[in-house]
């Protein structure tokens, strides 16, 4: 008997169909001997209305903690018509929200990190035979606060709780047979990958890929659970997400993805001396804005000029930020660009092996782009450009590393990220 984890994003449970589609498999694979967790989304687009219904009401920004209120509800409707499938099939089945199934969590609404599992209903009703269904996206504050934990929310919550329960496999049922070398609805001829390793995943999830969120991937490496992405609409093969994977003959770059959710802010005439950098970067991180890539151009006259990358989402209220430290730190004016995109290439193999980056400036410039920013690491190299020619750059950079096939793939829609 195997203890398997099932995640379900919104477009497998996307109406009723699918939620009877979604009960069979999983009453299929309890039958086979398994004991099943199943940890679910909001169904389609529940959570967009949510939102839309939100702004419809309040005319400034809602309060977080009454939207963690309102979205939680997307995810108990999910995991109640679940089990009702699930019974109506003959097999015994217990929902749970994400604070029954005792998911703990920091009290920051909106993003929230998991702090504490405590699975003891989720074991009680496994042992009594059941199919255990779990909210996903979802937990509760030790002072009693429901949270949400952000976009890709059930994927962490799906791998969490494999790592809580020690189990067997957790399994991530999307809208694609697995992982591809990039996106491909723009790439019609990308290459599944049958194995990938947690540093390569994690990177390509940073960095864009839609196909699991980066949390669920932490989770993943640090508690070594065995993961797998596969297709909800068939039995195919999938990815394995492992510690190590074998490497194909040739093939450095494993993957490619992109970013269109950033930008870019520069702080011009900014006095250079010990501890700028570090109220600056302080003040962001105290409002909970992550910031990317940082580059720092050279000192003329005892002032420099320093650019960095943040969400496009996060770039109203980040220069808001640095205007209120203006008198703090002191510089002659901060500007920002969007308009950009984050383009990555990724592999294990880069390290060792030579001009691996060189190829990608050379196929970016002979596109007739410039680039505005880079960053590196041992795996990956990042470069943010225009985003007018997007498609273009990431086809020929598939191409440059030897990443096409002579098969075009079925795309069946929108990758789930919830």
């Amino acid at each position: 008997m195997s203890l398997i984890v099932m995640k379900f994003g919104g477009s497998s449970v996307g109406d009723a169909e699918r939620m009877k589609r979604v009960a069979n498999r999983v009453v299929e694979r309890q039958r086979e001997g398994n004991q099943c967790v199943v940890v679910v989304s909001a169904m389609g687009d529940t959570t967009d209305d949510l939102i839309d219904l939100s702004k419809q009401i309040c005319s400034v920004t809602p309060p977080a903690r009454e939207m963690d209120m309102l979205l939680t509800t997307g995810e108990q409707v999910s995991v109640a018509l679940l089990s009702m499938a699930i019974q109506s099939l003959g097999q015994p089945a217990l929902s749970f929200t994400g604070w029954q199934a005792g998911m703990y969590t920091e009290g920051v609404h909106g993003k929230a990190r998991i702090t504490d599992i405590q699975p003891k209903r989720i074991l009680n009703a496994l042992n009594q035979g059941n199919v255990v269904i779990v909210a996903g996206f979802q937990g509760m504050t030790t002072e009693g606060e429901i949270t949400t934990l952000g976009r890709g929310g059930s994927d962490t919550t799906a791998v969490a709780l494999a790592a809580a329960i020690e189990a067997d496999v957790c399994e991530i049922f999307t809208d694609v047979d697995g992982i591809y070398s990039t996106d491909p609805r723009v790439v019609k001829c990308a290459r599944k990958l049958p194995e990938i390793t947690y540093d390569e995943m994690l990177e390509l999830a940073n960095l864009g890929a839609a196909v699991l969120h980066p949390r669920a991937v932490e989770y993943a490496k640090n508690y070594n659970v065995p993961l797998v992405v596969r297709s909800s609409f068939n039995h195919n093969a999938g990815t394995n997400v492992k510690e190590e994977a074998a490497m194909e003959q040739g093939i450095v770059v494993r993957g490619i993805a992109s970013d269109k959710n950033v930008a870019r802010i520069s702080i011009l005439g900014i006095e250079e001396k010990p501890g700028q950098l570090a109220k600056v970067f302080t003040a962001l991180a105290k409002e909970q804005i992550d910031v990317d890539i940082i580059v720092q151009s050279g000192i003329m006259n005892g002032q420099a000029d320093f650019s960095f990358t943040v969400s496009l989402t996060d770039k109203d209220r980040a220069l808001e930020v640095i205007q209120g430290i203006r008198s703090e730190v002191g510089f002659r004016e901060v500007s920002s660009q969007e308009n950009l995109v984050k383009v990555s290439i990724v592999g294990a193999g880069m390290v060792s092996t030579p001009g691996v980056a060189a190829k990608m400036f050379e196929v970016i410039s002979d596109l007739g782009l410039s680039i505005n920013m880079v960053s590196t690491s041992e795996i990956k190299t990042s470069c943010v450009i225009d985003n007018s020619r997007l498609n273009e750059v990431i086809q020929a950079l598939h191409t440059a590393y030897g990443l096409d096939t002579d098969t075009t793939v079925f795309v069946g829609g929108p990758q789930d990220r919830r």
